[in-house]
């Protein structure tokens, strides 16, 4: 009875994670982010320009770092990468958009909107925006692609004051202290909204700018250092030979395991089998960005998941060699096992909290992917190896000690 209850668990068992596989490996995999270097995109350093006899402040930072996240948000970009470098600079890193160029252009727009008055004084400036919307038709009087601005209550007021001062002159519209256009005022526009045309022959300049203007105006003015494009060719083909490299590395593994480890062998493939489902399955819940650095922290820890699993199978081993019966040697290997794997596994946790504290970028995604492994690879050698092994032990031609490595 116990053999057929054992038989029937590890069946179970072996069939729900075929199941799990089958159903949801692709859903996984359509779920996890790839990042600049796996399907291309553009990487920008932004460095920040202090006004004359002021310097960078960390809130100039924060507010260069929020309107950047809004800039990208409007490309639907999945997961940018926009962090720190110093005290002044900016790095924004852009998987996936299909015209790296464009975006690159608009990042390293300012964007300081101002209406000005015959005299050079601001009546409205762009901080008063609220709303930005180019229109998909371009103006009939050939000045093409309008976009429409709506302003906030005082921005509203402001404008509907200086155009009912300025009925007959104009009004200059200035983007980066370049002029636009200079509208004549014909009568009072009230209501809190305008309209600004200045040229744009291509509806998607309009609405790039358009979208620019809706993130707001960086507090300061700024330079682009260094940019890199990686076109999708390239990003494909080093995710197709990151995937095959990983894939011989697992069949040498399992390959390895089996001959050496037989029946624990096989376990321990199917433990990993459910160790990579579960890795990839936290990283698309999260939304974590896969790099190829991400990569290899995923193979490392794959290595260190088949490190415990020989640990234990050694101290299997060596619990059997004196005299104890199978059952009663797999508990002794696993307690034999825990503190050193526990030891393994802790300290390079260590090292990986300090990548992911310290690092940035891809040298982060490195230490966030690593640590998700050793964490489920704690969980599934310590326990799914534990109950496939006990469970096996109890099927009679299963439970022979030569089957079991000796």
């Amino acid at each position: 009875m116990n053999n057929n209850l054992s038989a029937a668990r590890l069946a179970i068992a072996v069939v729900l994670l075929a199941a799990a596989i089958y159903f949801l490996a692709q859903p996984l995999i359509d779920n996890i982010n790839l990042g600049l270097d796996l399907q291309g995109g553009a990487q920008v350093v932004l460095q920040a320009i202090p006004d004359p006899g002021k310097s960078i402040t960390a809130d100039d930072m924060a507010r260069m770092t929020s309107v950047m996240r809004k800039r990208v948000d409007e490309f639907g970009v999945n997961e940018p990468v926009i962090q720190r470098e110093g005290s002044d600079r900016l790095i924004v890193e852009l998987a996936g958009i299909d015209d790296p160029e464009a975006a690159i252009d608009l990042l390293g727009t300012t964007a300081k909107l101002e209406f000005k008055d015959p005299d050079g004084n601001v009546v409205v400036s762009g901080a008063e925006l609220t709303d930005a919307r180019a229109d998909t038709n371009p103006k009939s009087d050939g000045s093409g692609y309008p976009i429409y601005l709506t302003f906030n209550d005082e921005g509203g007021r402001k404008f509907g004051e200086a155009t009912a001062r300025l009925v007959g002159q104009t009004i200059g519209i200035f983007l980066d202290d370049k002029e636009l256009r200079s509208p004549v005022v014909n009568g009072p526009i009230m209501g809190g909204s305008a309209e600004m045309t200045g040229g744009f022959d291509n509806y998607t300049d309009a609405s790039n700018l358009a979208a620019i203007l809706r993130g707001g105006a960086l507090p300061v003015k700024i330079d682009i250092l260094s940019k890199q494009t990686v076109g999708p060719s390239l990003g494909q083909d080093s995710l197709q030979k990151s995937i095959l490299a990983s894939i011989i590395g697992l069949i040498v593994m399992a390959l390895f395991m089996l001959l050496y480890y037989r029946v624990p062998g096989f376990l321990a493939c199917i433990s990993l089998v459910l160790y990579v489902f579960i890795v990839f399955g936290i990283m698309a819940l999260f939304r974590f960005t896969l790099t190829l650095p991400g990569i290899a922290g995923f193979v490392l820890s794959i290595g260190m998941a088949v490190d415990a699993n020989i640990i234990i199978y050694e101290r299997l081993k060596e619990e059997l060699r004196a005299g104890k019966s199978l059952p009663a040697a797999i508990e002794a290997g696993f307690k034999r096992a825990l503190a050193t794997i526990l030891d393994s596994n802790i300290t390079t946790l260590i090292a990986s909290a300090v990548l992911i504290y310290f690092g940035t970028g891809s040298i982060k995604g490195f230490g966030i992917t690593l640590t998700i492994g050793l964490l489920t690879n704690l969980l599934t050698a310590i326990t799914f190896s534990r109950y496939l092994l006990r469970w096996t032990s109890d099927i009679g031609p299963l439970g022979s000690k030569k089957l079991f490595g000796l």
